[in-house]
């Protein structure tokens, strides 16, 4: 009774087992698979996938079969005297060794093959991307375009894209499920991995991840991929190779925030929402989300900033797990600087990371674009960033803030780039990632990595100053 017992339960647990791994293999969305390639890379790591899957699964059958087969045949029973003992078999032991044998040839031979084709070289005229791993976050630089972002790379379909990959710092390793396999990113090495988006996916994001455990905030070091068309990639690069540029200043924006949009929780909004064309970058004046106690949603450990980013409301179509935007060029002509619409980003692609409960910020402050150029000039800030069109901005430890305005999120993909959590990050960044080299800015907030406050005499920024910071950033387009 106990064996049986036992048996009954453990088929339990195995019917449970395969009934979880069957309902999430009815779920359709899957926006982190590397099971469904969108690249030539892709298709050929996932035939080697395949290939090998098939021919380890005849032998696991073959071999469990057999198993099975002698367990039951040879078992013991009673009134059964002991079997006698043979002690080495030549032709086993050859059998076995020459199956083996065999079996690894059909295994070497389509490794090898994809070797060979994924360590090729990149073909002639590919679009060259360096990429910077850092901790925490990725440095992209288009070396033949003259353009320098983070955190998001834009690429055109059908054209094959050659990355160089360098660390700054320690071991990362560089990866987007869908498009291509990973490559480790190492010190005084530069090493490769290239792919051609199929053509068939331009207006859809892709997540891209460092998987390779770095430190402390190894799982925030996230970046998206854009892929649009070559008119929309070219209108891209036109863009980010003019200067910063904010518009005409304007006086300071009265105190009093105008109506939020429906969405946006009481006391954290930005005129027509994050998603929107920057007040600041045409009236040089940004309300700033505030954030005091008992404001945000339920829990109070996340803004609720106005998305738009709901695949419900996307007008575009879907197609597999991936949203699909409607092409820009649809409509004509692309002016210079394109940028992916906010409201066409899928919702896996939206950060949700919640920020730290008592970190909090005076609701209803207004930004001054012209004033935070200036707050930031004479900040810290400029030992860090650079930004083109700001003379005083030259520094190279941080991320180019050139067009920071333009990029969906904030923190190497771990926030929305919106002006409430861009608040907060400058505020107190260490808080909201975990020992990020970006020091905390905020007056009287404390540093976890220095285990101190900030004062005025070590470089600490008031609320209001910030706020003028967010006004100038945001209107970087």
């Amino acid at each position: 009774m106990k064996g049986s017992d036992r048996l009954r339960r453990l088929a339990s647990y195995a019917f449970i087992a395969a009934l979880v791994v069957a309902t999430v293999s009815c779920n359709e969305a899957h926006p982190n698979s590397t099971l469904q390639p969108h690249s030539d890379l892709g298709r050929e790591i996932d035939f080697l996938w395949n290939r090998l899957l098939f021919l380890g699964t005849i032998v696991f059958v073959l071999v469990e079969g057999a198993l099975v087969y002698v367990v039951f045949k040879y078992r013991r029973r009673e009134n059964q005297p002991t079997p006698p003992q043979t002690h080495g078999s030549t032709k086993l032991e050859i059998a076995w060794t020459l199956i083996p044998a065999v079996i690894l040839v059909f295994i070497a031979v389509p490794t090898v093959k994809t070797i060979f084709i994924t360590q090729a070289a990149a073909a002639p005229g590919s679009l060259n991307i360096d990429v910077t791993g850092h901790q925490w976050w990725w440095e992209f630089k288009y070396p033949d375009l003259g353009v320098t972002t983070a955190n998001e790379i834009y690429l055109p379909v059908g054209r094959t894209v050659n990355f160089r990959l360098r660390s700054a710092d320690v071991i990362h390793s560089f990866w987007t499920p869908q498009l291509g396999g990973k490559r480790d990113v190492v010190t005084n090495r530069t090493n490769y991995i290239w792919y051609t988006p199929d053509t068939a996916i331009a207006g859809n994001v892709w997540n891209g991840f460092c998987v390779e455990y770095c430190g402390a905030s190894h799982a925030n070091m996230r970046f998206r991929v854009f892929t649009v068309s070559q008119q929309q990639f070219d209108s891209w690069v036109e863009g980010q190779k003019m200067p910063a540029r904010f518009g005409a200043v304007a006086p300071a924006a009265p105190t009093t925030a105008p109506n939020p949009p429906s969405n946006a929780a009481p006391g954290m909004s930005t005129p027509g929402g994050p998603n929107a064309p920057s007040q600041a970058a045409q009236s040089a004046a940004s309300v700033i989300a505030g954030r005091s106690s008992g404001t945000g949603p339920a829990g109070g450990n996340q803004p609720a900033i106005a998305r738009g980013q709901n695949p419900g409301a996307n007008p575009g179509t879907r197609t597999g797990d991936v949203v699909t935007a409607v092409p820009a060029a649809s409509a004509g002509a692309i002016e210079a600087g394109y940028i992916f619409p906010r409201d066409k980003i899928p919702e896996y692609a939206v950060p949700h990371a919640p920020i730290p409960g008592d970190l909090k910020f005076t609701a209803g402050l207004t930004g001054n674009a012209a004033r935070g150029k200036q707050v930031f000039s004479g900040a810290a800030c400029i030992g860090c960033h650079s930004i083109a069109g700001n003379p005083i901005a030259m520094g190279v430890l941080g991320p180019n803030l050139t067009h920071v305005g333009s990029r969906s999120t904030i923190a190497a993909g771990r926030f929305p780039n919106a002006a409430a959590y861009l608040a907060l990050w400058i505020k107190n960044a260490r808080k909201m990632k975990p020992e990020v080299l970006m020091p905390t800015l905020g007056l009287d907030e404390y540093d976890p990595v220095l285990k101190a406050k900030v004062t005025s005499a070590n470089g600490g920024l008031s609320d209001q100053q910030i706020a003028d910071i967010v006004a100038y950033l945001t209107a970087l387009k």
